[in-house]
């Protein structure tokens, strides 16, 4: 890898901060309501309010409250706020995080730790959808925890009864989405905390995406399933601020029944030099920014404010919905509650449709199991309806026409299907070593993806895949001349 030195006498300002605006103009234009994801906006009105009160605690560190009681203020409020919104009582405990996967990482390490102290399992395991959230798995690699995920019926809500046949004298919690990410629709959490209390369990309820929306689109009248702590057997729920509370990142929150629950999530240290070392989650330091920015939010705009945000959005996930179902072809998935949704085909390449979108200037996640493509809605895409669904409509009567491109993506997939059928295992692994170049792994992701996507679903064995997204990761994070 080149090495690059630190430049021999400093840049003005001036210079700095165009090279940046230089670099930042070939990111995704998310101001212009084409990226579905990612960031979560409503003005700049707002976006003033966030940056004032974020530079305010810009140098402040959460890391000792007892120097800025200020901060620790702000979470204590905070927390006390999303408990009431999620049917806590007083007894709620909680932490705010750096984000959804933070957040999901002390709610498994929890879990461990409490299992471990009360029932002494040092082979723990928890049971979760093949649609929930994959920094669950990364909880596991992190903390040594098996993950047996069950199957999702065909509204790909979680599948209570594959649920029960796969708990164990080693299984120390159950887990549900509300909404799951890939398709957005809750999974039958009163149901599966049912389940959880019936054989003494831990639940979770992972509400990173809906926690700060679904509350309020069922107060503007559209049906929601249970899924918070009014549901009996939930111990403990994430949700992220940055997501639909539209709070500066990274912010992020889980919250536990009751206190003595949390005290698993923390660390201490009482026999360094350095003095006492407490920790209530990952980090040790703590940005005091997204803290203040989250409390000043979550005051600015109040109930009523949530509120009239989300009509909008719920209104604009509707018309978006209509008119993606009433294009030839194209149709959203199963029936999900709130703003979250993917797009399928029966009858088209959806990864095609996607790279055809992204010529036009539109980002949308591409995902498998089955093909499909996720949209997240929220209120800077109110302006961008029209546009999408017109750009979406002449995309799909594109893909839809015979071309040389689509029969050679075709050919390839048909033709890797066969290879990796017919070829020993060890052979189409030792191909795949060399894929990575072919799909853009020398320098980055490739401009087209459905070639690499059709290919994905062809590996019979998931590690050639993983060791190919590792090639373009490593590719990704590496400096370049």
């Amino acid at each position: 890898m080149p090495t690059l030195s630190l430049p021999k006498s400093g840049k003005t300002k001036a210079d700095i901060l165009t090279s940046m605006r230089h670099a930042r103009d070939k990111d995704a234009q998310w101001q212009n309501g084409k990226v579905f994801g990612l960031v979560y906006h409503i003005s700049e009105e707002i976006d003033d309010l966030l940056k004032e009160a974020y530079t305010m605690f810009f140098s402040e560190n959460g890391l000792n409250p007892t120097a800025f009681p200020s901060l620790s203020k702000f979470e204590n409020e905070i927390i006390a706020m999303a408990s009431n919104l999620l049917g806590g009582d007083d007894k709620v405990a909680g932490t705010m995080t750096s984000g959804g996967t933070e957040s999901l990482l002390m709610a498994v390490k929890t879990a461990r730790d409490y299992a471990r102290a009360k029932r002494g399992i040092t082979n723990p395991e928890i049971i979760l959808p093949s649609t929930a959230h994959p920094a669950l798995d990364k909880a596991g690699e992190y903390f040594n925890v098996r993950m047996i995920h069950i199957p999702v019926r065909d509204d790909f809500r979680a599948d209570v009864e594959a649920t029960r046949r796969a708990i164990t004298p080693n299984t120390i919690m159950l887990v549900g989405s509300a909404p799951s990410y890939p398709h957005g629709v809750v999974d039958p959490i009163r149901e599966l905390a049912a389940l959880a209390q019936e054989h003494g369990l831990l639940f979770h309820t992972d509400a990173c995406v809906g926690g700060f929306m679904l509350p309020f689109v069922r107060k503007l009248g559209y049906p929601v399933p249970d899924f918070d702590f009014n549901v009996p057997g939930v111990t403990s729920i994430s949700a992220d601020l940055h997501k639909y509370a539209y709070a500066a990142k990274p912010a992020s929150l889980v919250l536990y029944r009751t206190s003595e629950l949390r005290r698993h999530q923390m660390f201490v240290s009482t026999d360094w030099p350095g003095g006492i070392y407490p920790s209530a989650g990952m980090a040790g330091s703590r940005p005091g920014g997204p803290v203040a920015a989250a409390w000043a939010l979550l005051n600015y705009l109040g109930e009523d404010g949530y509120l009239e945000i989300t009509d909008i959005v719920m209104r604009t996930a509707k018309i978006f919905q209509d008119g993606i179902n009433a294009i030839p072809g194209l149709k959203v998935l199963s029936n999900p509650e709130m703003s979250v949704f993917a797009i399928a085909s029966d009858s088209m390449d959806v990864y095609e449709l996607a790279d055809e979108l992204a010529l036009r200037g539109w980002h949308l996640d591409r995902q498998i199991f089955p093909p499909s493509l996720h949209v997240t809605v929220n209120y800077v895409h109110a302006q961008a309806g029209a546009e999408f669904l017109t750009d979406l409509a002449n995309a799909a009567e594109r893909v839809s026409r015979p071309g040389l491109r689509k029969t050679a993506t075709k050919f390839l997939v048909k033709a890797a299907n066969l290879l990796t059928r017919v070829l020993p295992e060890e052979t189409v692994s030792n191909l795949m070593n060399k894929a990575s170049s072919l799909l853009g792994g020398g320098s980055g992701l490739p401009s087209r993806m459905a070639p690499m996507y059709g290919l994905i679903g062809s590996l019979p064995n998931r590690g050639d895949l993983k060791e190919l997204v590792l090639d373009l990761l490593d590719n990704i994070n590496t400096y370049k001349e």
